[in-house]
C-alpha cells in the first residue's frame, strides 16, 4: 500500500508555499495585527484553487478531498496566514453542499475566493474572523444556519492573537437560513485543517529556533551546541514527526468517511496541539524574553499556536474523546 502523497498534492503545497513566501511575509502578518490587511495573499490563493479544493466541480471547485489539501493547509500555518482559511476552504464547502439552494448561491463564490466564511459549530463560543466574513455559518439550538454578514450583530471579544480576532454573533434564525445537518462532517474537516496548520506552525518555529540557536552565543559558544538545547529541539522534531502522519491519516479517514474518522481526527488534533505547544515553549525558552517582544516576529507564530490549539477542541478534550473511543465507553472526561 502506498502512503505517499502524489505529485499533484505535493505540487499544490509547493505552489502555496511559494505564493505565501511572496505575498505573506512576516511583515504582512505583523501589519495585519496592527490594523492592516488581514487577508494577504487571498486573491493569489484563490487563483490557485485552494478555496475550491473541496467544492464540487459543478459549482466551480476542484471536487477533491482533504487528503489533497492537507499539505497546503500546513503551508498556510507555516506562514501564519491571516484570515478564515480553514473555515472558508474546509468547513463551508461541506456544510453548504448539503443544501441545493445554498450550494448554488454561495459555493461558486467560496471556490472563487470572493466569499469568505466564518464558522461557529459545536462547542465553539466565538466565530473567528467574523468581521472579515461575507457569510457566517452558525449553529444554534441544534440547527445550522447560513447567514449573510449584513444580517448578524458582532461583538468583539478579547483574544490572545490580534490577527485571528474572535466575535460573539447574534442573529435571527429562520427557515430560509437553515441548512441540512452536516455538522459532524464539517467539524471533522475544519479540525483536520486546523491540525495541519498547527503542524506548519510547529515546523516554522523549529526551523526559526534552530537558526537562532546556531547564531546566538554564550561564553563564546553557540547555544545550539549545548546538550540541553539539543535535547529540547530534538524533542520538538520528534513530536512533529509523530503528529504529522496522524493528521494525514485523519484527512484520509475524513475523505473516506471511515468508521474510525472521529477517533482519527481527535488523535490528530491532540497530537498536533501538543507538538505545537512544545515547539512554542522551546522556541520561547531558547530565544529568551526577547522572543515575545515586538523586536522579533516570533511572537506572531507563538500567539497563533495558542489561538489554534484551543480551536475546535483543545488537546485535553480530544484526548478524552480518543480514550473514550479506544475504551468503548461513552464516558467523557476533560483532562488538563
Amino acid at each position: 500500500m502506498n502512503f505517499a502523497f502524489n505529485d499533484d498534492q505535493l505540487a499544490l503545497a509547493a505552489t502555496v508555499k511559494d505564493v505565501l513566501r511572496a505575498h505573506c511575509p512576516p511583515r504582512a502578518v505583523r501589519e495585519a495585527g496592527l490594523g492592516g490587511d488581514r487577508t494577504p495573499a487571498w486573491p493569489h490563493l484563490a487563483k490557485l484553487g485552494l478555496f475550491g479544493v473541496l467544492v464540487p466541480e459543478r459549482h466551480g471547485g476542484l471536487g477533491l478531498g482533504m487528503t489533497d489539501a492537507v499539505l497546503a493547509f500546513e503551508e498556510t500555518g507555516r506562514a501564519a496566514l491571516p484570515g478564515p482559511i480553514a473555515e472558508t476552504a474546509a468547513a463551508a464547502p461541506v456544510l453548504l453542499a448539503t443544501d441545493p439552494a445554498a450550494s448554488a448561491s454561495a459555493l461558486p463564490g467560496v471556490a472563487a475566493g470572493t466569499t469568505r466564511a466564518s464558522v461557529r459549530l459545536g462547542d465553539q463560543v466565538y466565530a473567528p474572523d467574523a468581521d472579515l466574513a461575507d457569510l457566517l455559518i452558525l449553529e444554534q439550538d441544534g440547527e445550522v444556519h447560513a447567514v449573510p454578514a449584513d444580517a448578524v450583530r458582532l461583538t468583539p471579544q478579547p483574544g490572545v492573537d490580534p490577527v485571528r480576532r474572535l466575535f460573539t454573533v447574534a442573529f435571527d434564525p429562520s427557515p430560509r437560513t437553515r441548512l441540512a445537518h452536516a455538522r459532524p462532517a464539517a467539524l471533522r474537516a475544519v479540525t483536520v485543517a486546523v491540525a495541519a496548520q498547527l503542524i506548519g506552525l510547529s515546523r516554522h518555529l523549529l526551523e526559526t529556533t534552530v537558526v537562532y540557536a546556531r547564531a546566538r552565543k554564550q561564553f563564546g559558544t553557540p547555544v545550539g551546541g549545548f546538550q540541553a538545547v539539543k535535547h529540547q529541539l530534538a524533542d520538538v522534531a520528534i513530536a512533529i514527526d509523530f503528529a504529522a502522519p496522524l493528521v494525514y491519516a485523519a484527512a484520509l479517514a475524513t475523505d473516506r468517511d471511515l468508521p474510525s474518522a472521529d477517533r482519527d481526527v481527535s488523535a490528530a488534533k491532540a497530537a498536533a496541539g501538543e507538538a505545537a505547544d512544545r515547539a512554542a515553549r522551546v522556541a520561547l525558552q531558547v530565544h529568551g524574553a526577547i522572543g515575545y517582544t515586538d523586536e522579533l516576529d516570533l511572537r506572531l507564530w507563538l500567539v497563533r499556536v495558542w489561538s489554534l490549539a484551543s480551536a475546535y477542541g483543545n488537546t485535553g478534550l480530544h484526548r478524552s474523546r480518543l480514550r473514550s473511543a479506544i475504551l468503548g465507553t461513552p464516558e467523557l472526561r476533560r483532562w488538563p
